[in-house]
């Protein structure tokens, strides 16, 4: 392995750690990140001329150790009222002589408030995912801008915005605890989902999945699960992770065509992916009494891993999960999506009644979900007109290139069917 390609293999793996280590010290994660960046230009400089070092590791700490001391003492230097900061600049020096020894002290602790912090519900949840991607995923601004389909320059914005946001707001580098743990746990897992989301399905672009991004968003829900065992939701966000993501390589054709999920191939599907997320979902449904919405999800994915067939599957099952997921967290998408569960388990008249009442949502007027799901229902009960028309406006609607052509071959072919769910 070349010295960059070490370099980039350390980024990805320490860079989370180094980051959350110094935002502790300084109080400020745009400043730590600053920082580590320094470390790791610096390492592109020196290592493929000096080697790579026995602990690279230590050494990248050491350096942005270093680095924040540096900026401490300008900052003391420059205003006497930092004494705090002239406090954890003291702390911060007595770690560097026995760096490789401290090296994963705390480091969960860090990294847990890292992860609380830069996916705190004072910031948009554009800006969250931004800020997540950069420093827990080590995604550069360009990575992150082609993830979403965005100008780097927008992605830049966000990232800035989100850091003086959290800086202007005095928003503590702590994990919160009780109560408030809880409640902003969810803007957490949110922003991990929002991530895996947009690579299950893009939102816009050629590319009918991007299981790179899923695989970020995978990655940082383990490392949740890890700091975090204990925790039903962050179990249950991670099973519908896996449950999910088992289906990847059966969910597009030679081409990258959308196979939806009644018409996959199930022999295709990652059994080992299954495995591990209906343990972890059994690991979570023994912490509560009352899933969460993540869990709850997370027990529709477990209904389709299940079903050896698509005739299999217990519609009737994943209908009363979506009743009960309208309850806990009620959204006009979790109705949609109820709608297609109640049409498959109790007819496509009883699932379209649920998804007329949707047809006055303003939250719903720009998303071509709801069009979708009533063509197909339509379709079903013999309105192909009215099929077609609805899947005419649904392809108008979304903003990838394959479930565009999808669509519209639905709307030149009605009758035909396939479903829905992906």
């Amino acid at each position: 392995m070349t010295a960059t390609a070490t370099i980039e293999a350390v980024w990805r793996i320490e860079q989370p750690k180094l980051a959350a280590r110094l935002a502790r010290h300084l109080r400020d994660i745009g400043l730590a990140e600053e920082v580590v960046q320094d470390a790791f230009v610096t390492a592109l400089e020196r290592w493929p001329r000096e080697g790579i070092p026995h602990n690279p590791a230590a050494w990248l700490t050491r350096v942005a150790t270093n680095r924040a001391l540096d900026r401490l003492r300008r900052t003391t230097l420059i205003d006497g009222k930092h004494r705090e900061l002239a406090i954890d600049m003291a702390a911060l020096e007595r770690e560097v002589p026995d760096i490789e020894a401290a090296l994963d002290e705390d480091i969960g602790d860090d990294l847990l408030r890292l992860i609380f912090t830069a996916c705190h519900p004072v910031l948009p949840a554009e800006q969250r995912a931004a800020l997540a991607l950069r420093l827990l995923g080590g995604l550069s601004t360009p990575e992150i801008a082609r993830a979403f389909l965005v100008p780097e320059a927008t992605v830049a914005q966000r990232i800035v915005r989100a850091k003086r946001a959290l800086r202007d707001a005095g928003i503590a580098f702590e994990t919160p605890r009780g109560v408030e743990r809880r409640e902003r746990l969810g803007a957490v897992l949110e922003v991990v989902y929002l991530i895996f989301n947009e690579g299950y399905v893009a939102s816009a672009g050629s590319d009918w999945l991007r299981a790179d991004l899923s695989g970020e968003a995978m990655r940082l829900g383990r490392l949740l699960a890890a700091l975090m065992p204990d925790e039903p939701e962050t179990l249950g966000l991670m099973a519908l992770m896996e449950l999910s993501a088992s289906r990847f390589a059966a969910r597009t054709d030679k081409s990258g065509n959308p196979i939806l999920l009644l018409n996959q191939d199930r022999g295709r599907w990652d059994w080992s992916l299954i495995r591990r997320g209906l343990d972890r979902l059994n690991r979570a449904m023994a912490l509560t009494t009352t899933p969460g919405p993540f869990l709850l999800q997370a027990m529709i994915a477990a209904c389709h891993a299940r079903a050896a067939t698509a005739a299999d599957t217990d519609w009737i099952a994943i209908a009363a999960y979506y009743q009960a997921l309208a309850l806990a967290a009620p959204s006009p998408i979790v109705e949609v999506n109820r709608a297609v569960a109640v049409g498959m388990a109790f007819g496509p008249a009883q699932g379209l009644a649920v998804a007329d009442a949707l047809r006055g949502e303003p939250r719903l007027k720009d998303s071509h979900l709801l069009p979708t799901v009533r063509g197909d229902l339509l379709e079903k009960l013999g309105r192909t007109d009215e099929a077609r028309a609805e899947f005419l406006r649904a392809a108008e609607l979304t903003g990838n290139d394959r479930e565009r052509a999808l669509l519209l071959g639905r709307a030149a072919s009605p009758g035909v069917g396939g479903g829905t769910q992906n």
